[in-house]
């Protein structure tokens, strides 16, 4: 006992919580709701029972605000967590989620087929087939008795009174709607006497609506050869039907809109096809009417009287044609022979001479013209060239009273290169002298 490892009730029953709660973490269980109370808190503490057991449920306010309060005796499914009350020692379930048993578990297998089935392909637009056009009948499987059908018929008989509607019974609500709503398409489809099939009824609960949930009815409505528009509840209503049939109407009433053509429509076409038809017909007879009085105009043309005119006036014709080409044909070779005598006399040696007479003297001008401005040119550069060198000139230079001293032809510009007794001559303005180097002292 000393080495023993001795619990406490409350570490019990703590452990014991902490074990329970990470080994369930979350779960989903289905049960009849008893003992509810609903606390002033806002809590609601209630049991869930079965045949053969019961266990505690807590569901805290922040989680039950979105939900309807169930009832005692009400099967419900909840989704919940297992915990321990530790004052108690008491195991309980903490539920954030509740609603009732039928729509939810409903609720999952349609959700399952619906998964199922998408998976399969069975809902892709590429495998639809398209609603025909112009349909001579129409077929439709519901309940000869509910309203989906008054709603039909009212829609086609105003639409289209004349096309042909045949009703395959059906019942649409229970257990053996399912199988009652695949007799009647087999019936159908062994038929093969209707253009198009609606299939559907008016709006209801999820149960009232599950027979058209069935997947052999859904697989039959995918594989029919036959296009099928479903139409099942009310507009928000959405069945495993819906997804397989070639088309989706929200209401009986709006799939009848969707087969049948508009009466008001055909009216209108054929009055556009009657106006077209008219206007052809005016066309067409405006053509043969331009063709009557072509012929007719042809028949007089080749009458002999007229023709007799045509050919005399067609000989006028070609006699003034002669007539204007003689007149031209003249008048172009006396443009050619004045042309000719132009050309003659221009050629002449006469005028060529007065010609070259005229340009000799033109150029004699121009000549004399030139050397006068050619002397006057050098008249010019003559007198400038003698101002500059007027002066640059030495004498001009010398005239100033400056002087050149010579040794032996040569400029002395450098005392040093002079030695006694050497003559040097010396020019000024007037003429020129010659001395004798003296010795330096």
């Amino acid at each position: 006992m000393a080495n023993a490892d001795i619990y406490t009730v409350s570490r019990l029953n703590s452990e014991v919580r902490l074990t329970l709660e990470l080994q369930f973490r979350q779960l989903w269980l289905v049960g009849e709701v008893s003992n509810f109370v609903a606390a002033s808190s806002g809590h609601w503490y209630f049991s869930l029972k079965d045949q053969a057991a019961q266990v505690k449920v807590a569901m805290f306010k922040q989680n039950n605000r979105a939900s309807v309060m169930p009832r005692n005796g009400q099967q419900v499914m909840i989704r919940a967590r297992i915990s321990v009350y530790e004052p108690r020692g008491e195991y309980q379930l903490l539920a954030d989620f509740i609603e009732a048993a039928g729509d939810g578990l409903l609720r999952q297998q349609y959700e399952q087929l619906k998964a199922q089935l998408h998976a399969e392909g069975l809902f892709e637009p590429g495998r639809k087939k398209p609603l025909p056009s112009e349909p001579q009948c129409i077929g439709v499987i519901t309940s000869p008795t509910g309203a989906a059908i008054r709603d039909i018929l009212t829609v086609l008989s105003r639409r289209a009174p004349a096309l042909q509607v045949i009703i395959y019974p059906s019942l649409v609500q229970g257990n053996q709607a399912a199988a009652d709503l695949s007799a009647a398409l087999q019936v159908a489809i062994r038929r093969r006497e209707c253009d198009v099939l609606i299939i559907g009824r008016g709006g209801g609960s999820i149960e009232d609506l599950w027979c058209f949930n069935d997947e052999t009815l859904a697989r039959q409505i995918a594989n029919c050869p036959i296009p099928i528009v479903s139409a099942v509840g009310h507009e928000v209503d959405f069945s495993i039907s819906d997804f397989v049939a070639d088309l989706r109407a929200a209401t009986p009433s709006a799939a009848a809109e969707l087969v049948s053509p508009d009466q008001q429509q055909q009216w209108q076409q054929i009055a556009k096809l009657q106006q077209r038809l008219q206007q052809a017909m005016r066309v067409l007879l405006g053509q043969h009417a331009q063709q009557w009085l072509f012929a007719q105009k042809r028949l007089q043309q080749q009458h002999p009287a007229r023709r007799l005119e045509q050919q005399q006036q067609r000989l006028d014709e070609l006699e003034l044609r002669l007539q204007r080409a003689v007149r031209q044909h003249i008048e172009r070779h006396r443009q050619r022979w004045q042309f000719w005598q132009k050309s003659l006399a221009l050629c002449s040696p006469a005028l060529r001479v007065s010609q070259q007479s005229l340009q000799h003297q033109q150029l004699q001008r121009r000549l004399e013209q030139a050397m006068a401005q050619r002397l006057q040119q050098a008249k010019q550069q003559w007198h400038q060239h003698s101002v500059m060198l007027q002066q640059i000139s030495p004498l001009a230079t010398l005239e100033r009273g400056y002087a050149i001293t010579l040794h032996q032809g040569k400029v002395v510009k450098d005392a040093m290169s002079l030695q006694a007794g050497d003559v040097v001559t010396t020019k000024v303005a007037n003429g020129e002298f010659q001395s004798t180097v003296m010795p330096r002292d």
